[in-house]
């Protein structure tokens, strides 16, 4: 039986209603051509099972060697973020992967649009590449980018995504759990005042550690006191700003939940410059588990995720669906830890932090 006709470019311009130089300039990245008509190139491409020389050339190494996968990452500037891709790194090394990592463009940067990769861009280069699988670790990815690389077949798996997206595999720590355990321990501790210093109201994991923050506090027969829950970002200057605004109220709390380690370290910053000694006068407690909460001063008290495990599931996913391996689940979450160090103590009976006129802070003792 004769093989069916590898189809042509301009079999695929037939298809779509467009000349060839434009499927050209869609094959390869180009951006002088119209959204319309760039998804009606691709959905072309897809249907005719069009390879260029590229992809056949990559198809034909893809079973030589180690594997190779793309780590697509957003800012290092977070131990968390430091942290992972060190865990991914070091397991690749021991698995004999090999490993791309790219970066995605930073929100509010200065870099033309038109020079960012889309998706699709990323995507083509992947399989024209011979890379096998995707290991996104930026936060803030949606379904609709992970379309282009679902429609080609390429595995992905998302690490501790700020939506966790439909049909992607991914992999993150128990949020709700570590969120009521960090506000127990300050509520054993002795403290009622307890406030809650989060990122965006949007974020999944920032909710599920919210509302572990409310469910201990209902058990505990504590009111929830709307003015003490302040979200934000998942960025130090939050920390700085939420702890003014808690300070600012006439019953300021005694102790903080920090939904990560970076707001934490503002919140420790912030009470450094205001004359607060912490854990005298305030408790605070983190969640991550990074460097960050070791090398702060006070050390602070923090919810570990366990970084290095969730790396390594995370790859060892990416590997099964590569081969073609069943998988439990989609999602996997890995169990937190509560580590006590220096940020906590129970409150003090006769100290009450509260803003001065001169933007400094007394204690009314």
């Amino acid at each position: 039986m004769r093989k069916a006709p590898k189809p042509t470019l301009a079999a695929v311009a037939g298809r779509a209603g467009v000349s060839a130089p434009t499927v050209s300039k869609v094959l390869n990245g180009r951006t002088d051509v119209s959204a319309e008509t760039r998804a009606r190139v691709v959905r072309a491409l897809e249907e005719a099972g069009y390879e260029s020389p590229r992809q056949r050339r990559a198809a034909r190494t893809v079973a030589v060697g180690p594997p190779v996968v793309e780590i697509l990452i957003g800012s290092l500037g977070s131990g968390y973020m430091t942290e992972i891709l060190d865990g991914l790194l070091d397991y690749a090394v021991e698995l004999g992967i090999e490993t791309v990592v790219s970066k995605t463009a930073a929100s509010g940067t200065s870099e033309p649009s038109a020079q960012r990769p889309t998706p699709e861009t990323r995507a083509r280069r992947m399989v024209e590449e011979g890379r096998r699988g995707l290991l996104v670790v930026t936060p803030a990815v949606r379904d609709s980018q992970l379309n282009a690389f679902l429609r080609r077949k390429i595995p992905v798996v998302v690490i501790d995504p700020h939506n966790t997206p439909s049909d992607v595999v991914s992999v993150g720590a128990t949020d709700w759990a570590g969120g009521k355990s960090a506000t127990e321990h300050l509520i054993e501790l002795g403290h009622r005042r307890i406030a809650f210093v989060g990122g965006a109201v949007t974020v999944d994991c920032n909710l599920a550690r919210l509302h572990g923050y409310l469910a201990a506090l209902m058990a505990a027969g504590i009111p929830v006191d709307e003015q003490y829950i302040v979200n934000g970002q998942f960025h130090a200057e939050h920390g700085v700003r939420g702890l003014t605004a808690l300070l600012s109220l006439g019953t300021p709390p005694t102790a903080i939940f920090a939904a990560n380690d970076l707001i934490a370290s503002g919140i420790l910053a912030g009470a450094r410059r205001s004359g607060i000694a912490i854990p005298r006068d305030l408790s605070v407690v983190g969640f991550d588990g990074s460097y960050l909460a070791e090398e702060s001063v006070p050390r602070l008290t923090t919810v570990n995720q366990p970084l290095n495990a969730i790396a390594r599931a995370a790859l060892d996913s990416l590997l099964r669906q590569i081969k073609g391996e069943p998988f439990a689940a989609k999602r996997t979450e890995l169990a937190t830890k509560l580590v006590v160090r220096d940020s906590t103590a129970p409150p003090a009976t006769t100290t009450t932090c509260r803003a001065t006129g001169n933007g400094r802070h007394g204690h009314d003792h």
